[in-house]
Formats: structure tokens, C-alpha cells, sequence
């Protein structure tokens, strides 16, 4: 399992380091592979959250999104899009731009494509912020079966019931950071983040209807159905109580997976937006930015699929939670960072220290159940030994 599922991860490693050293020399070498390395590290709360998505997909969208998803994270999201981010936020013409990002010692009214994709900033960390916070308060405001830090978690599902909380808080912080943090680019970081607001909602909302429908999909074998699914919490990540109690994910396809394939793509964007504008204090290349973030991509996705397949987010049922609290935490340091330098660093072991607490607190569990001494009083009508304890090996 874990040599078909990295394997081609792998070729594509050597590949792309082959063609660094190749291109780029010994330097070359280097900058690919620590920026993959970054990446990788950066991003496993990525993987945790794409997984508990991905799992409610049939086999035949799990193989698009490592294969069309891919080029799309590392073409589109890694080359393509501070491109367009650049052309849209400093009004300047696409083949302009296309000109100073192949060289970094052009500038356009006094500043080089680097400095220019730093100037956008505010407006990618915004629109990211809200994207993100809003996937995490749909989380923490769901009703849950199991809960991880149940007091907060128990106190926000009551508030939950207020209906549309999440979208409230959400605007107020957008409207603190724009107040407290953008200075005089306030209305550029309001804009982007209701832009990521509606990015949200539309595409949660489309995953709602579509899901609600089971459209079937004509490639897909006839027994994938989509169904009663969960809804637009297959944006936000919320498993259902059926996922939650043991029993195997009612897989969507057809136009639901097509949706939630989209919103993965979006996810994956909001994810990557703060690594590629930090890349550039590594390298100005734009070449190598895409090759090294683009190889790191890779095995995230690699890693997201083994999750769904090896039933990781089953035997450790806190590892959903912590993703989500990492995801929360993105989202108030993406939000920070629109005044301040946040060292990337910092972002990285904040994302692996929740998912680092988050398995060891579901080994803990599973221990407890495998004892005898039953499962913790996770919430009402919680099952105790719900899990399948972890026989396997989570792999990471």
C-alpha cells in the first residue's frame, strides 16, 4: 500500500531534482530541495483536511485528484496564480508580468515580480483568513458524535444553534484586521476577504446541492452513489455520524465529486497562498519555486489519498479535530500576518503540534478501549468503541 501509493512521488523526486541540478547546478539542487522539504513539513494538516474530503469520493475521483489535481496544484497554483494575483492587484498588463517574473532584475514602477506578489499579500492573506476560519467554525460549530477538547467544543455547538454564527464571526474578524492591521489598505483586505466569503459559501453550497441530488457518474462503477452524505459539511470537513461511528463513507460521484473535487483545488489554494509568496525569500526563480513547492504538493496528495485508504481518520479519531484547530490557527496567523512578519516556521510547527497531540490523544483512546476501560465521554449518544483500533500503522 504505501510503495503504490508514494511510489510515483517518489519518480517524481528524482525527476525533478535531476532536472534541477540539470538546469540550475548544484544551487539549483539545493533551493528545489529545501523548498519541497517546507512544503512537505508545512503542510500535513493540508493532507488531514483534503482526507476527510477525499474520503467521500468514489475510486475514480480519488485517481483525478492525484493525477489532474495535481498539475492543477502545481501548474496552477504554484506558476500560474501569483501571476494572476500580480496582474490583478498591481494593474499590471499579463505578458508584463510574464516578463518580470522570468527576470528578477526588471521592474515595473520601481519594484521587481517578487516585490510586487509581496505587495498583494494583505489580499491573499485575507481572502485565505476567511476561507480557512470559516472551515474551521463550520467544524467546531457542527454537532459532533465525538468531541476532542470538549468543553470549548461543547460550548460552540450550542452557540452553533444560532444560525449562521460562523459567517458572523467570521466578518468581525475580518472587520478587526482590516481595522487593526491594513492601515490604509483596509479596503483591499475587506474585499478580498468577502471574496473569500462567497468562494466559501458558493462552494459549500454547491456541494450541498449536488450531493443532495446523487447525480451518478458515468465512469463510475454503478454501486457509487451519492446520498444523504452530510451536505455542505463535506466542505467544511464535518464526517457524518455514520463515518464517525465505524461504518464505511457513502462515496459521492458524478457532478457532487466533481464540486467537492473544485473545492479540494480551493482548499489546497488557500493552503499554499502564504508558502509561495515566502518562497520567494529562497529563491526569485519562479521555475524553481514551482518545481520544489510542486514536488512537496506531490507527496501531500500522495500522503491524503494513503489517509482515505489506510481508514487513518477512523482509527484516529482526534486527528480530524487537530487539523481543524491548525486550520484555525492559519487562519488567525494569515489574518496577523497583514501587519506583521510571521516566520513560516512558526506557521509549521503550530500545524504539527495540534496533529501531533491529535494522534497521540486518539492512541491514548484506543488504548483505553483496547484495555477494557471503554472510550472517553466524547459527547451524547458517543459509542465507546466506535473505532476500529488502530491495527494498522497510520504510516506517517
Amino acid at each position: 500500500m504505501f510503495l503504490r501509493t508514494f511510489g510515483w512521488s517518489f519518480g517524481i523526486t528524482l525527476l525533478g531534482l535531476a532536472a534541477a541540478a540539470y538546469l540550475w547546478g548544484a544551487d539549483g539542487f539545493g533551493i528545489v530541495l529545501v523548498l519541497s522539504v517546507l512544503e512537505v513539513s508545512l503542510s500535513f494538516d493540508n493532507a488531514v483536511i483534503n482526507a476527510t474530503v477525499l474520503r467521500r469520493m468514489s475510486p475514480f475521483w480519488q485517481r483525478i485528484f492525484l493525477t489532474v489535481g495535481v498539475l492543477v496544484a502545481v501548474f496552477g497554483m504554484r506558476l500560474v496564480f501569483p501571476l494572476v494575483v500580480v496582474a490583478l492587484t498591481a494593474h499590471i498588463a499579463p505578458l508584463t508580468v510574464l516578463d518580470l517574473a522570468l527576470d528578477s532584475s526588471k521592474t515595473y514602477h520601481g519594484q521587481s515580480y517578487a516585490e510586487h506578489l509581496d505587495a498583494a499579500h494583505p489580499a491573499i492573506a485575507a481572502f485565505g483568513a476567511v476561507f480557512l476560519l470559516m472551515i474551521f467554525l463550520e467544524f467546531l460549530c457542527g454537532e459532533k458524535e465525538i468531541r476532542w477538547i470538549s468543553p470549548l467544543e461543547r460550548c460552540m455547538e450550542r452557540a452553533g444553534r444560532m444560525d449562521r454564527l460562523p459567517i458572523v464571526i467570521s466578518l468581525v474578524a475580518l472587520l478587526l484586521a482590516a481595522r487593526f492591521f491594513a492601515g490604509d489598505r483596509a479596503e483591499t483586505v475587506l474585499l478580498a476577504g468577502i471574496a473569500g466569503l462567497i468562494t466559501y459559501l458558493v462552494a459549500t453550497g454547491l456541494a450541498d446541492r449536488f450531493e443532495s441530488a446523487g447525480v451518478p457518474d458515468e465512469d463510475a462503477p454503478p454501486v457509487v452513489a451519492s446520498a444523504s452524505a452530510g451536505a455542505a459539511s463535506a466542505g467544511t470537513g464535518t464526517a457524518s455520524a455514520a463515518e464517525r461511528s465505524g461504518r464505511s463513507a457513502v462515496q459521492v460521484a458524478g457532478k457532487a465529486a466533481f464540486v467537492l473535487f473544485v473545492y479540494l483545488e480551493i482548499l489546497d489554494a488557500s493552503f499554499s497562498f502564504d508558502g509561495v509568496v515566502g518562497a520567494f525569500a529562497i529563491s526569485q526563480d519562479i521555475f524553481q519555486i514551482a518545481l520544489g513547492l510542486g514536488i512537496g504538493a506531490v507527496y501531500i496528495r500522495s500522503l491524503t489519498v494513503y489517509l482515505v485508504r489506510q481508514g487513518t481518520l477512523e482509527d484516529y479519531v482526534y486527528l480530524e479535530h487537530g487539523a481543524h484547530y491548525a486550520i484555525g490557527a492559519l487562519a488567525v496567523i494569515l489574518m496577523a500576518s497583514i501587519k506583521y512578519t510571521i516566520p513560516e516556521v512558526v506557521t509549521g510547527l503550530i500545524g504539527v503540534a495540534f496533529i501531533a497531540l491529535a494522534l497521540l490523544g486518539s492512541e491514548l483512546r484506543n488504548r483505553r478501549a483496547i484495555t477494557g476501560g471503554g472510550g472517553e465521554s466524547d459527547g451524547e449518544g458517543g459509542e465507546s468503541g466506535h473505532i476500529s483500533v488502530a491495527s494498522r500503522s497510520i504510516g506517517l
